[in-house]
């Protein structure tokens, strides 16, 4: 059953769960592509200025839509277990991570990002749903070395049993914890591929708060 008409509303129902920061010095980053959807909304809701945290998760061999790890600016987080699990040997990954760190150069170029400063701020950040969660780990270890002062993870859904790693958020807010998780899109009635036109018209009214 779907728990979400489309990322708006998913935004609309996680923006509900984060009143406990109303009135923060906060900045809503979203996680390219599809975060960023459900950030704008979050953002919109409490007047929060928007940014982006952009990640690129890293597949397994034989098997991209199985994640082993994920990278972002000057993060890298990889899972031993899912690499032995997988089969994925440190050469499959490096083939893997030196094409995906293209792409992240890629998007961040392409993003009108507005670069917030984060020091002293609360950072929350956004994504359209947990999975393995390694992209969520990955960006809230990123927004944490841009100086925030408390880090947020926010997801509108989530397996019943994840929870982010210790130290990496000071809290994880989530409405929804489904047992039966499959992936992210089977709680969303329209789940379509967010384009980086999107992303781009989303972040450029935002510049810069």
């Amino acid at each position: 059953m779907a728990l979400f008409a489309d990322r708006a509303d998913a935004g609309t129902q996680l923006a509900a769960s984060l009143r406990a920061w109303r009135g923060r010095d906060a900045v809503v980053l979203g996680i390219p592509r599809g975060g960023v959807v459900v950030a704008a909304v979050v953002a919109a809701a409490y007047g929060w200025p928007l940014d982006l945290v952009p990640v690129r998760k890293l597949g397994a061999h034989g098997n991209a839509e199985l994640t082993v790890g994920a990278i972002a600016e000057n993060v890298r987080v990889i899972s031993e277990r899912t690499m032995r699990l997988t089969g994925t040997t440190p050469t499959d990954l490096e083939r893997v991570e030196e094409a995906e760190r293209a792409e992240l150069a890629r998007r961040t170029a392409a993003y009108p990002s507005p670069g917030l400063d984060l020091t002293g701020r609360v950072a929350i950040v956004v994504d359209d749903g947990v999975a393995t969660g390694s992209t969520a780990l990955a960006a809230c270890r990123a927004v944490r070395g841009r100086g925030a002062s408390e880090v947020i993870l926010a997801v509108p859904v989530a397996p019943h049993d994840w929870e982010p790693d210790d130290g990496v958020a000071d809290a994880f807010v989530c409405p929804h914890r489904p047992r039966d998780f499959r992936a992210v899109g089977q709680f969303y009635d329209r789940f379509p591929q967010t384009t980086d036109g999107e992303v781009a018209r989303l972040l450029a009214p935002g510049l810069p708060t």
